[in-house]
């Protein structure tokens, strides 16, 4: 596959918003691998191999286990995640098929458990931001250069 456009350059205001997204992101409370963590889930249900890559990078880089990214796309039936975490990874796919149900009242209800509201808001930030990230990957055909 080419790659097409370069919205990067064609659209250099549109790309400046989306790495605001980002910059307001590494401000909130999340840590690095929950961040990690809904990039790369978020990626797999998208099929953005691209993203997978970078993001699998920078989650071994803050310290997560090749055997949980081993284990996440199967991450409701292992143990290697706690219960914040499987909530995260809910979260992440109910919001990413957004045409199913959306973000579920139970899945809600649990999140207010484990995260503070301001969290919550930047959860469904983080992964509606990586989903318009695997979409602009995927629609240019965007590949790592080796």
């Amino acid at each position: 596959m080419e790659n097409r456009i370069n919205i990067q350059q064609l659209e250099p205001k549109a790309y400046k918003a989306m790495l605001g997204l980002e910059k307001y992101l590494a401000t909130t409370s999340l840590t690095d691998i929950e961040k990690e963590l809904i990039k790369i889930r978020t990626s797999q249900i998208n099929g953005c191999a691209y993203c997978i890559e970078i993001h699998t990078k920078d989650a071994l880089r803050y310290g997560e286990t090749q055997k949980r990214i081993f284990a996440l796309s199967a991450w409701w039936e292992s143990p290697l995640f706690d219960e914040k975490e499987k909530v995260l990874l809910k979260m992440t796919e109910e919001i990413t098929h957004i045409q199913q149900k959306g973000l579920t009242e139970h899945t809600y209800t649990a999140a207010q458990k484990h995260f503070t509201g301001n969290e919550i808001a930047a959860i469904i930030i983080q992964i509606g931001t990586i989903n318009l990230w695997n979409r602009i990957a995927i629609s240019t055909h965007l590949k790592h250069e080796n």
